[in-house]
């Protein structure tokens, strides 16, 4: 397999020959890893929500929920192999958000017919060149602006889980800032170690009801209703794009890499239909994850 030549890229990011035991460290192990559970934990509550509001058994949200990670998995690897930079996949937090509300208004079939829809229009996007074109045209500073505004958002969480759990973010806090300046490549995960080991000290972890399976796929037959489309197809491409894509490639942008947009939008849209009959509401670039990985500390 040969790595798309990218010219224009500086040296410090201009693809190379495929070595991935030499490309190995321990930091970007760490930034994968602190990537991997920033996605998971930040929104994955946000599944379970919208799942038991909507009457879905524990089968059919476990389904959703390997759906999205096998999809992400996937995705990731095979474009960060191919264009030879970190590309990374991930869901919709914002349309996960969303279906909170509308996912219980129609029944289970006809949004998973959403969910294609959703995926349809994605890879349309992706396979006519027309986000490459939007790109261009959209000012670096304007995609910025949306990232900082979900950044934001996630960032001024501290200060109302502080008034629920005052000790545990404190100690996170002041972890941080000390971790950031003594070893600034492992602050996350540092502070990660210090939150939990706050955590069980404060007694505030259970794990009584805690147990390992295999998930297992459950297919849907999907059906089609326009109100489903309206309510959930539309709202779901709109949200992906604006809040996932353009910022995504922003952060590919930012930290120097020129990757091709449209073919990481057309492989997400394609693996978004494959999956959502299994319950996936579509997957797409990183904003946030994908900042972890394509700074010069990983």
């Amino acid at each position: 397999m040969t790595a798309p030549s990218s010219p224009d890229l500086p040296a410090s990011v201009r693809p190379g020959p495929l070595r991935p035991l030499a490309d190995t460290s321990v930091a970007t192990i760490v930034a994968g890893f602190v990537a991997m559970m920033t996605g998971y934990t930040s929104s994955l509550v946000l599944m379970f929500q919208a799942g038991q509001a909507a009457h879905l058994t524990p089968e059919q949200i476990s389904s959703w929920i390997w759906s999205l990670s096998i999809g992400m998995g996937v995705t990731t690897i095979g474009l960060s192999l191919w264009f030879r930079a970190p590309t990374v996949i991930a869901w919709s937090t914002p349309g996960a958000a969303l279906l909170i509300s509308s996912l219980p208004h129609v029944p289970y079939a006809e949004a998973i017919g959403a969910y294609i829809v959703c995926a349809l229009l994605l890879t349309a996007v992706g396979l006519t060149g027309w986000f490459d074109t939007l790109m261009k045209r959209i000012p670096g500073g304007i995609a910025a602006a949306l990232l900082a505004g979900i950044l934001f958002e996630i960032g001024i969480e501290i200060f109302h889980a502080a008034q629920v759990q005052t000790p545990l973010v404190l100690t996170m806090f002041f972890a941080y800032l000390l971790l950031k300046r003594a070893v600034p490549r492992y602050a996350i995960v540092g502070t990660l170690v210090v939150g939990v080991a706050a955590a069980a000290t404060l007694g505030l972890l259970d794990f009584s009801h805690f147990r390992v399976a295999v998930a297992k796929p459950v297919f849907t037959m999907p059906a089609f209703s326009v109100q489903a489309i309206v309510s959930i197809g539309i709202p779901l491409f709109v949200v992906a794009m604006a809040s996932q894509n353009v910022p995504g490639i922003a952060v590919l942008r930012a930290d120097g890499y020129n990757t091709p947009s449209s073919p990481l939008i057309a492989t997400t849209g394609l693996a978004s239909l494959v999956l959502a009959p299994f319950g996936s509401h579509g997957i797409n670039l990183a904003a946030i994850t994908a900042a972890i990985c394509t700074g010069p500390h990983a």
